[in-house]
């Protein structure tokens, strides 16, 4: 009897033990994807510095904004530069819903608004690549913010208006679909192209229409009132090589998200994304101010 009891506890505790192993397993992310969803999101380009010879995702690149300048940190493994004594749950939390590991606000030009649509297996994915960075020490900048946007808890007045938190979920599995996830999360392309309210949110009727950057400099509109004289190949083509039909290039930061990220795209990612646009509801560009 004790025998019985015995071997069936063992199969009992052997398969408990098998189970977490397999559970371990399917929850580690896998870093070769990451970096695939890295260029797709288009992280070094806000987390590298602006010179010949900086450290990939050592942080220092500027942002300038009607409300001052930040600049994007370090997020390479350094445990005291950068990530590294971060949890995967601290980095979810980030990415998700926009808090810092101590729970303070993260300002919304990190682009949490859109990379809350990322699904929790993609996070993970990133996760694991970022980890495989090598650390680099190089000491993160205080934003220069103009009063009273530096003051941190204001933030949450803007994400209670204009920031929903949690991932995308796909509608079916057809590639316009995919290229909605490109476009409204990883690519966050709405950050650049979608125009703002003087509160720095978002004018949602006037999704992907383009406008002035802060700048005064254009920003393409990408809804089909804009691309319908354009062919699928004609996006394709400019999109992985930077060049228009008509031989002309664009501005240098969209010329870096060709180079670090559509280009990357798979041609079947890249053909979803093309897919999707064509399906963004015409909005007509806005007329030139004088």
């Amino acid at each position: 009897m004790r025998a019985k009891v015995w071997k069936r506890w063992r199969r009992t505790a052997s398969g408990i033990l098998l189970a977490a192993v397999v559970s371990g397993a399917c929850g580690q992310g896998d870093p070769q994807r990451g970096l695939y969803l890295s260029k797709a999101a288009g992280c070094i380009g806000c987390h590298t510095e602006e010179k010949k010879d900086a450290a990939a995702y050592a942080g220092g690149r500027a942002l300038k904004t009607p409300f001052g300048t930040f600049y994007g940190p370090n997020i390479t493994p350094h445990p005291e530069a950068g990530i590294g004594r971060w949890t995967e749950a601290d980095f979810i939390r980030a990415m998700r819903h926009g808090e810092r590991p101590d729970g303070a606000n993260y300002f919304p030009a990190f682009p949490y608004p859109s990379f809350t649509r990322i699904t929790d297996a993609d996070l993970r994915d990133l996760w694991a690549y970022l980890r495989s960075l090598p650390p680099n020490s190089r000491a993160n900048q205080s934003h220069d913010l103009g009063f009273p946007y530096g003051w941190r808890p204001l933030v949450a007045l803007w994400k209670w208006l204009f920031f929903t938190p949690g991932p995308m979920t796909a509608q079916d599995t057809s590639p316009a679909s995919r290229g909605a996830y490109l476009v409204q999360a990883l690519g966050h392309c709405g950050e650049c192209h979608t125009p703002r309210n003087f509160l720095g949110g978002p004018k949602t009727s006037r999704f992907l229409a383009g406008g002035d950057l802060p700048d005064g400099k254009g920003v393409s509109n990408l809804t089909p009132a804009r691309l319908k004289t354009w062919s699928d190949a004609d996006i394709a083509n400019f999109l992985t090589t930077g060049v228009t039909s008509d031989g002309d290039v664009p501005a240098e930061a969209m010329g870096e998200v060709i180079r670090n990220t559509t280009s990357q795209l798979t041609p079947e990612d890249l053909s979803a994304l093309i897919a999707y646009l064509r399906t963004v509801p015409p909005v007509a560009d806005e007329p030139k101010k004088k």
